[in-house]
Order: C-alpha cells, then structure tokens, then sequence
C-alpha cells in the first residue's frame, strides 16, 4: 500500500491535509489507515486454536508497534518528517488502553505478539475495562486514585456486532465483543484480543473511584480489580470472572461449530489457556455448555480437562484465589453444582484434604481446580517451577508428576527494544544484522565483535543520549528535573512489600544520613521509582507516602540534593517504562527470595544494557547463570534459607532493630521531626510500626547485605570501561528471555496449535 495516498485521503476526509493537520488529527488518521491495514489481514490458521484467557492485557500504545509490526514505520516517520513534525510527537496523543496493571497484564501482551509473530492461531480473551486499575495522583503527597478513562471515538476498539448472554443468578446480561487487531511481525497475520463488555457501561464516577458496585448491569467493566475489602466487591470480582469466561467459552464453541467440529472434539481442535486463577471458571463453564449440549458430566470434564492448561504466577496466598461457595452460587448458579462434582472427582483421586477443591470452609480454591482440571501447569521462572513442586503445590506435583512444566518468561523485543531503545537497535542491527529481531538468541554475536571496545563506548554514548532523553521527558511532563551525568538507579514495578520497595527507601535514609555527614559519593545518585499501590492496600500505599516524603526532604536540603535524588513517577504506565528501561543504570529486582515467580522488568532492563542489582530470586536466577557473577549484583539470604525462617517462626525484625544501630538509626529517621514535616505523619507511623514489629517480607533481613552491595555497585560504575563490558554482556546473554522461546516451548510441550 501507499501509506502517504492513504493518509492523505483520511485527512482530506476530516476535512484537513498533512500540512496543516494537527498533532491529534494526524494520530486520529493514522489509527484509521492503520486499523484498515490490520483489518485486510487474517489470522493465522490451523486445525487446532489457542484461547488465552487473562484479566489483565497491558498492552501500551499501539501506534508505533502496530507500524512496526506491518512494515510501515520507516514510511510513517519519514511522511511526517516531511510535513514538519514527527511520529513522537503524534503518538504522544495516544491514550493508553487501561486494560491491565502489571507483569501479568504485560506478559499476556508479550505473548499476543509472539503468537502472531511466530504464525499461531491464537487470540486473547479479556474485559473491555473502561477506566482501569485507576490513574495515579501524587499531588498532596499521598496515592490519590482517579478514573483512568481511554476509550475514545477513534479507537483501536473494533465493535464486532458478536455478543452472548451470561445467565447470573440476578438476571442475564449481554456481553458485548469488541476486538483489537493483534499484527505478526511483518509475516502478514493479524491475530485479535476479544474483549467483552456490558451493553451500557456506566459513566466515570465524579470523585475518585467510588461507585455502586452492586450496579453489575452498569459497572461491571468499569474497573479491573475492584476493591475486594467489602463484600459487594468481592461479589463484583466474581461477576466479572465469570462474564468473562462464560462469554469466552460460548465464542469458542460457536467458532468451533463454525468451523464444521462437534463439541465432544473440542479437545482437538481448542486448547484453552488460564493466565493465573482470574479466569478458573471457564472450566465449570465449558462443562455446563457441554451438559447443555448433551453430554453428560464425565465425559465433559473429560474432554475440558484434556483441552484446558494453566500458569501459576503467584505462591502468594493472597494471590491464590479462594471464594465461599455462597458467593458462586449466587453470582453464578449454573456451575455450583458442577464445582461440587469436580470437588467430589478430585476426592476420588486423592483424600489428602490439602487438595481438596472445595475446603472444610465450604470455599473453592481456583488454583486447586486448574491443577486437578487442566493437563498441563506451568511455573514461570526455574526458581518458581522447583518452589511450587517442591514445596507449595508439592502434594499435586506427586498426585500428577507428568503434569508440571517450566516456562520461564519472555518479552518481545520487538517492543522493548526495537521500538523502546531505536538507537541501540540500530547500533545492534549495524554489527550483526537484523535477524536478532526474529531470533533475539542472536544478539550473543554481539559477543565476538571485532570492535568490542568501540562497541561498548557506542553502547555508553547511547545509554547517556536515552538518560538525557529521560530526564527531558520527566520534565516534560512530571516537572521533575534530574542530572543525566547522575547514576540513574531505578525500581518500576507494583508496590507491594514483597517487591521491597521499603527496603530501597531505607537505604536512601542511610544515604542520606551518610552523606549529611559529608560522605559524599563519587557521581550523584538519581533513585527512580514508579509503581501504583492497590487501593485497598494500606501499608503499599504508605510506602508511597514515604518515598514521596523523602523525596521533598532530600530535595529541599542543599547539602544532600547535589549528590542525591529521589524521584517518584506519577501514574506508571507501559509508555513511562518505554522512557525509563532504556535510561536505566541499576535494574533494582530486589524481592524477597521465593517471593517473586519470575519478574519481566529484570529482562526489560538486561536487554538495554542496566546491570541487576537484585537477590536470588524468580528469573534473577537465570539472569545470574547467562551473565556471570561479575556482571551481576547479587545479595541477601537464599530461598531455602527465607522458606525455613517462614516455616520455624525464625524471623524477629525487632531483634535486628535492636542489634544493628546503623540500620535501627535508619528506621527510626522515619518518624524522625524533619521527615515528618514533609510527610504524612499517619502513613510514616504506620510503615515505622510495620518495619520494627512485623515486616512479614523481611526486608531488614537483608537490608545491611543490600547497602554494603549497592555501595559496591555504584562504586564499580566509576570504571566506565568494565561497566560497559557488563552492559555488552547484559544485552548479549538476554535473548534466552524472548517471549517468542517461551510461546515456541508452550506450544511444542502444551497448546500443540496448527
């Protein structure tokens, strides 16, 4: 196609051309002759179909990845250069769809691309949230949340006149199919994300994100995760479980049918993926329509067993989801007895109450029923894989041995290198050609370089152009200045204490501290942070308050603001990530061993050249093995050693306050008069009280190993040379963690598509 024809002829349409367009009608085009490519392409095809079911698609922009992946964007960027402007300031226009939070929602969007990158028929299945997790607002020194509302006129949002009933036990409700174009990389397949939403969606709500959340006729697609504190949110997380998954489950069955196959040869021609327990109910639900159909209930759980297979993301408790049967028999009627005799068939197999699907409490254990009711489970880091058989899920990798798998995570690189990091692409392409972007295993060519020492004096040039770009664009649009020259230390994640962002926080006190004592360091130190807290999640919202804190506190001392910086990102998203990986000097992945499954920023960040400082934990460990030990920095007490302290009751916090006075100094600054007088008092308290009689994450545990490596760190960084040589290594070793090689493995030992 002509893309300028195109373009052309969509602005003259609005009434406009190129040379007088605006920034927004020149977006609003775009997105319609780029929608217009995908739609003339089609899915990729084959006798037998992936469904990937998740709550969460943080898919990011779209723009630019969609032109890259069609093959447009060297035409897209080199039209508008010609008009006077340029594709960054277009897409700068684009809302970001609110369709996720964090790693899940970011890996299921990962995994999009490579389906149809690599040519697999497969498509996502989700909810069309209308205003998301929520948009952060840090103005009054505390996590505010509003409305984060990205559905507009023109959108990527495809209405595809397809919708299905769900029978709740209040009533039906329609839900309504919306799809997004999922494009191949440059192979010609436009693979789709169903959505599925109510027919009249509530408006936003006028002050923060209150709203009725018994309106589940309005409200249901309003927000993703609903505050599960009350009751009636609890219920609306059920609702919205199962709209999905019952919606999802009538598609697949009606394009089965489409496509000449009988419901009993669902298992030959579906294979139906569970990204974590949100979606658990496709699995009674895909009985109920069997039932309905005719088959009886053996042969039906038979053959979903047989089509479905889940990732376990979490060996968090909190994350493990459990609800009262009450609840499913209210919101869902149809597939409470079915659970009951799935509870009954699990019995028959093993009568070791711990694997139960329905427990003493009469609740039902999703994470239970996708073992006992999928064929294949998942782990998605070595480390997580050898925790849940070994100790969390280990009376069900006995039960079923031949089940269990690994499946370490990936990303795409098309993503987050290609697109987030053009200058070390190139810089990348220029040495060893451009098949690393199809083959990210690839980039270890980088390697055996003739030019190596230019290499990483290249890989330095481009690594301080994206800091000075960062740090443009921070105050662009945070109105936070901050010093390229600075080592740009950061920590993108959630904010959840088992991620250990208080634990950072704490030994930016010691810096502080030792710095007011005219210890300064060798090159100023910029401390990023960005993360969004669940609302209902007090003490991660407190940990916020802090950093906020010290961030006012450091910056209006002019002994420590020269040499120290602390900075939180407001509202993190996948496009502040897009300007802040590439920047990154110090990837923080510094977790609580055993605590995080995999991690996918720890890949983001190795991919363009930051160095890990992190513990042993998740796909750290992988990273560790790739790199070597001199090109990471690793510190704290093993797994083994954190699941033993959990295990005797082996862990006092408040002997160590007591025992380690440069560290108990520290902590007690936190509830200190000058750091008080730029916080919230209330939040302070709270996190002081949890750091001395609690701190269920053990971040004191290793917060005197994490200082003593972290100096070490920044004090290695003042050899630039060998720090370049550990950026080359990082990037070079990282394209064991393409998403491409994980789908590639799901699909060769799971989902066997085509």
């Amino acid at each position: 196609m002509n893309l300028e024809t195109s373009l052309a002829s969509t602005l003259e349409a609005m009434g406009t051309n190129l040379d007088q367009a605006s920034p927004e009608q020149l977006f609003c085009a775009l997105l319609r002759v780029t929608r217009d490519v995908e739609l003339k392409q089609k899915p990729a095809q084959g006798d037998r179909k992936l469904y990937y079911f998740s709550a969460e698609f943080l898919i990011g922009r779209l723009l630019r990845a969609n032109l890259q992946n069609l093959g447009l964007l060297d035409d897209a960027e080199r039209i508008l250069a010609e008009h006077g402007t340029s594709l960054a300031e277009v897409e700068d226009r684009e809302p970001e769809p609110s369709l996720g939070n964090g790693g899940l929602g970011r890996l299921a969007a990962c995994f999009l691309d490579s389906i149809a990158s690599l040519g697999l028929p497969g498509d996502g299945v989700g909810l069309n949230y209308h205003f998301g997790l929520f948009r952060q607002d840090l103005s009054q020194g505390v996590q505010l949340e509003k409305p984060n509302p990205w559905i507009e006129p023109d959108s990527w949002l495809i209405e595809t006149g397809s919708s299905f009933t769900v029978p709740f036990g209040s009533g039906d409700l329609s839900a309504r199919m919306f799809d997004i174009q999922i494009p191949g990389y440059k192979n010609g397949v436009c693979n789709r994300l169903h959505l599925f939403d109510v027919i009249d969606p509530a408006p936003a709500p006028e002050n923060g994100i209150a709203f009725d959340a018994s309106d589940v006729a309005h409200q249901l697609t309003s927000f993703l995760y609903p505050d599960d504190s009350t009751e009636e949110g609890r219920l609306l997380r059920i609702y919205q479980q199962y709209f999905m998954v019952s919606a999802g489950a009538q598609l697949i069955l009606s394009e089965l049918a489409e496509r000449g196959h009988q419901p009993s040869e669902l298992d030959r021609y579906v294979a139906i993926h569970i990204n974590d327990t949100h979606p658990s109910m496709v699995i009674p639900e895909m009985i109920r329509l069997l039932m309905e159909d005719g088959m009886p209930f053996d042969q039906a759980a038979d053959v979903v067993e047989r089509t479905c297979a889940y990732t376990n993301h979490t060996i968090l408790a909190e994350a493990l989801e459990t609800w009262p049967m009450r609840f499913i028999e209210q919101v869902a009627p149809g597939i409470a007895p079915i659970i009951r005799k799935l509870d009954e068939r699990a019995r028959s197999r093993s009568n070791d109450e711990r694997v139960a699907v329905i427990d003493s409490s009469d609740c039902v254990h999703m994470a239970h029923m996708d073992v006992h009711f999928c064929h294949a489970v998942n782990g998605v880091a070595a480390l997580h894989t050898h925790i849940l058989t070994s100790s969390e899920m280990r009376p069900f990798a006995e039960l079923y041995p031949s089940k269990f798998s690994n499946k370490t995570n990936g990303i795409t690189f098309r993503r987050w290198l290609l697109d987030a990091n053009p200058a070390l692409a190139r810089c990348i392409t220029e040495r060893i050609g451009d098949g690393w972007v199809t083959d990210a295993q690839q980039l270890s060519d980088l390697l055996s370089v003739a030019d190596a020492d230019a290499l990483t004096g290249e890989l330095e040039a481009i690594k301080q152009h994206n800091k000075r770009a960062l740090a443009s664009w921070l105050q662009r649009t945070q109105g936070i200045k901050v010093d390229p020259e600075s080592v740009f230390d950061i920590q993108i994640k959630r904010m959840h204490q088992y991620k250990r962002q208080q634990m950072n926080a704490l030994y930016a006190i010691w810096k502080y501290l030792h710095i007011k004592r005219g210890n300064v360091p060798a090159r100023p130190v910029t401390m990023i942070f960005a993360a969004k807290a669940a609302p209902a999640y007090e003490l991660a919202k407190d940990t916020i308050a802090l950093l906020l804190a010290l961030s006012r506190l450091i910056e209006q001392d002019p002994a420590v603001s020269p040499w120290l910086r602390l900075v939180m990102v407001e509202n993190y998203n996948v496009t502040a990530a897009e300007h802040l990986i590439p920047a990154a000097d110090i990837s923080e992945q510094i977790s609580l061993a055993s605590k995080e499954a995999s991690g996918t920023s720890n890949m983001k960040f190795m991919a363009n050249g930051a160095v890990t400082l992190g513990t042993l934990d998740g796909a750290n460990v992988e990273i560790a093995n790739l790199v070597g030990a001199e090109n990471i920095y690793l510190f704290g007490r093993s797994s083994e050693e954190v699941i033993k302290l959990y295990e005797t009751d082996g862990y006092h916090p408040w002997d160590l306050w007591q025992h380690d006075p440069e560290m108990a100094e520290a902590i007690d600054f936190i509830v200190s008069p000058e750091l008080l007088a730029c916080g919230n008092a209330a939040a302070l308290a709270r996190v002081y009280r949890d750091f001395v009689a609690k701190d269920y994450f053990m971040a004191l545990l290793d917060a005197r190993d994490y200082v003593a490596t972290k100096e070490r760190c920044l004090a290695d960084y003042e050899d630039r040379a060998a720090w370049g040589r550990k950026m080359l290594m990082n990037i070079a070793t990282s394209g064991f963690f393409s998403s491409d090689r994980t789908i590639r493995e799901y699909n060769d030992e799971i989902w066997h598509l085509g």
